[in-house]
């Protein structure tokens, strides 16, 4: 696995948040790289490991995943708060330019973000997500979001993973199960392995309009002329088809890659979502 820092920053609600900071040379644009809703900076660890040092590359923790402090207010997960947050960090960072990358959620929160910096945006990376999203998909997440459940080792976490989500990625074996529950879960202090967020992300998920909380077509269409990397999952319910099309419409420098056999979302160590990342890097400063 690649070296990484551990970077940390305040929300205005006085939140300590994580990132992990992967090193890379000063003269690139660097990867400001979001998560899934339930998901972590741990997300990122195939491309950290597809840019070996290359380029940097920041993998955050939003507020209530991973390294980062649950919010007090359970209303707070909503991803106007996520930009927010990230808004501090971007700030504080000051960078030249960045390339933004949000896997689903984290996508949504790159879109919210391009108003203000699209003056520094070198490029955005969306993976599996869009300015739509697939009602069937987003009903899915609601049937499963929040549910504590617990398990008694990683092989038990690994199984339940592969029970529950076997039909997003049909060609895992138990190896990849078992790297996909260390991804997504922790082991907590009673010695059980639990899912690595706050089980109140999912309160205000659950309310109509949850997901994204705007349109966000009108701020996607303001990066029509930034260069963009679409990664959709063939049997993706979140990222349709049909929306995907439109997206490349839009944006004069778009390019869609379908990530064979895969539902949502692709978890970027696959050939094909590798293999457009790279291309795609190389025509970015």
């Amino acid at each position: 696995m690649a070296d990484f820092e551990d970077g940390y920053w305040s929300s205005n609600d006085e939140l300590r948040l994580h990132y992990r900071d992967y090193p890379g040379p000063a003269s690139r644009a660097p990867l400001i790289c979001m998560p899934g809703l339930t998901r972590n900076a741990r997300d990122f660890e195939p491309v950290a490991k597809l840019l070996g040092g290359k380029r940097r590359m920041l993998a955050i923790d939003f507020r209530g995943r991973g390294e980062s402090a649950y919010a007090k207010d359970p209303m707070t997960y909503l991803p106007v708060t996520y930009a927010q947050d990230m808004d501090i960090l971007l700030r504080d960072l000051n960078l030249k330019k960045f390339v933004l990358f949000g896997t689903s959620l984290g996508g949504i929160v790159s879109m919210l973000l391009a108003p203000q910096w699209k003056d520094k945006l070198a490029g955005v990376i969306l993976n599996d997500v869009g300015p739509e999203i697939g009602k069937a998909g987003a009903e899915r997440i609601r049937s499963y979001v929040g549910q504590g459940r617990s398990f008694e080792t990683w092989m038990h976490a690994a199984r339940a993973l592969a029970e529950a989500q076997g039909d997003i990625y049909p060609g895992y074996r138990l190896e990849e199960w078992l790297r996909f529950a260390k991804r997504t879960c922790k082991l907590a202090s009673n010695g059980r392995i639990v899912f690595d967020y706050d089980m109140k992300i999912s309160e205000p998920f659950k309310l109509p309009g949850g997901e994204a909380g705007v349109d966000l077509w009108p701020l996607f269409n303001m990066l029509e002329d930034v260069p963009m990397l679409i990664l959709r999952g063939e049997k993706s319910d979140i990222l349709e088809k049909a929306t995907a099309t439109k997206m490349v419409k839009k944006v004069k420098q778009a390019k869609l890659v379908t990530v064979k056999g895969i539902g949502h979302a692709p978890s970027l160590d696959e050939d094909d979502a590798q293999s457009a990342i790279s291309e795609f890097l190389k025509t970015i400063k």
